[in-house]
């Protein structure tokens, strides 16, 4: 990232500083963050050098006072003028048990605002890449774009750039063995613009332990006046699609993370169901071609070179070239399935991703649907290199794992809805049981401001 400038910078004009660490001074994090703003505007970022109020030293055992009084000291200066607070950078211990966890918590749905946590040790190391790896998080985080593709800003992606089109990514994760109360966490994020396919917005939801199929795609219930409501994530991001684009998807690409062979036709069967019904309550008649493709990482085939002294066809550390395609042989004889490795080795043996196109009503090519998915891992936020799995399931599965942080130990109360999603009032929707299960708590709904920014990088 050194010497590199981010494609379009966000705005922070207005930011605070909390201190949870007791090894570092209030003149040590005053340094730290200016050499951090300072190096968000040197990578493209309109940041504002100095903070609304100075940093404030905090115990870590009272986290949610701390924030919501810093919070609320600050909005007093700012709510006068008509200012939001759009930052809020938190030095934390290097061992911080449960406290950034709970800090994202109140943070995301609590007081609606987006935080960078940053250790202790590199607050006193402050190494340029580090600060650079910070910026380009901070910056999606405030709405900024770090990568877009060249062909996407040329119109020149096949089967995307020609209309307006949607890219999923979604992924269910479960609670470790021998938690047998714990539910399950569905996430789904969904591209925001277009034609750069780069900004994701997403939903999570708590659903029943172990249950692979996600719940809360599509909705129905009875609002008190009898009527019929339809809601759920696809709904809501298709909605914001439109919000930020001015125009309906016209395709849909929705790239499923976490599904073994045994679920494909399950998932199938019922996440394009939810997708169909999703579109059609928008509007009658409305069915954009939907492209269903499952993301595998976790299968024990490996991709060699045939010769590892040819250096044109390995790379550094010995690994098969980023970009390496295998459809054939080693694929399935009649389904379209490929292993894609998309990213460069740093250690170890690549392993590659194996992709399976599942459903496919936008009549890909091999080759179309496997060059946009390798381009498509250039783009991941975090970094300024390739990923091994294509971004959109790479953040669902991000956006799944912080929202094990917004559930409370207790999860023995009703419901089960779309974190931030459109759902039915309290007491409304039933509860969602697995078999012989408890009833699932809902999740704490994350904040509008929040739901729009790419918060879980």
């Amino acid at each position: 990232m050194m010497n590199k400038k981010m494609v379009n910078g966000g705005r922070v004009s207005n930011w605070a500083c909390i201190n949870f660490s007791r090894n570092v001074q209030d003149s040590a994090a005053r340094g730290f963050c200016h050499e951090l703003a300072i190096m968000c505007q040197i990578s493209g970022m309109d940041f504002s050098l100095e903070p609304v109020l100075p940093p404030v030293t905090a115990r870590p055992e009272h986290v949610e006072r701390a924030l919501k009084a810093r919070y609320q000291d600050a909005m007093n200066i700012l709510r006068p003028q008509g200012r939001e607070l759009d930052l809020l950078i938190v030095i934390l211990p290097d061992i911080n048990g449960s406290l950034y966890g709970d800090l994202k918590r109140i943070c995301e749905t609590d007081l609606g605002l987006v935080s960078q946590c940053c250790l202790t040790k590199h607050v006193f190391k402050m190494s340029k890449q580090y600060l650079a790896n910070v910026a380009l998080k901070i910056n999606v985080k405030v709405g900024g774009r770090n990568t877009v593709l060249v062909d996407a800003l040329t119109r020149r992606i096949p089967l995307v750039s020609d209309r307006p089109t949607i890219i999923f990514g979604a992924d269910v994760t479960h609670p470790h063995p021998g938690e047998d109360s714990s539910p399950s966490i569905a996430a789904v994020v969904a591209s925001q613009d277009w034609p750069e396919v780069t900004k994701y917005a997403g939903l999570v939801s708590a659903q029943a332990h172990r249950q692979e199929l996600i719940q809360d795609l599509f909705k129905v219930w009875q609002d008190p006046q009898r009527r019929t409501v339809t809601g759920g994530m696809i709904k809501e991001l298709l909605i914001s699609f439109k919000r930020a684009t001015g125009q309906k998807p016209q395709r849909i690409i929705f790239y499923r993370d976490g599904v073994s062979e045994g679920q494909f036709y399950q998932v199938l069967l019922y996440e394009l169901d939810a997708i169909r019904k999703a579109c059609a309550s928008l509007e009658p008649n409305y069915q954009p071609p939907v492209t269903f493709v499952v993301v595998q990482k976790r299968h024990h085939t490996r991709l060699f070179a045939n010769n590892h002294n040819d250096q044109r066809t390995v790379d550094r550390s010995g690994n098969i070239l980023p970009g390496t395609v295998v459809d054939s042989k080693i694929c399935h004889p009649t389904e379209f399935d490929f292993y894609l490795c998309s990213h460069a080795g740093i250690q170890g043996t690549s392993r590659p991703a194996h992709y399976h196109v599942l459903w496919d009503e936008n009549k890909f090519t091999a080759d179309e649907l496997q060059t946009l998915t390798n381009n498509l891992c250039y783009t991941y936020a975090r970094c300024t290199r390739s990923v091994s799995i294509v971004p959109p399931a790479y953040y669902a599965h991000l956006a799944a794992f912080r929202a094990r942080f917004y559930m409370e130990p207790d999860t023995s109360d009703s419901g089960s809805m779309a974190s931030g999603a459109r759902g039915p009032p309290p007491g409304a929707a039933r509860s969602m049981r697995g078999a012989g299960s408890v009833a699932v708590r809902p999740l704490p709904a994350l904040k509008e401001n929040v739901k729009r920014v790419m918060f879980y990088c």
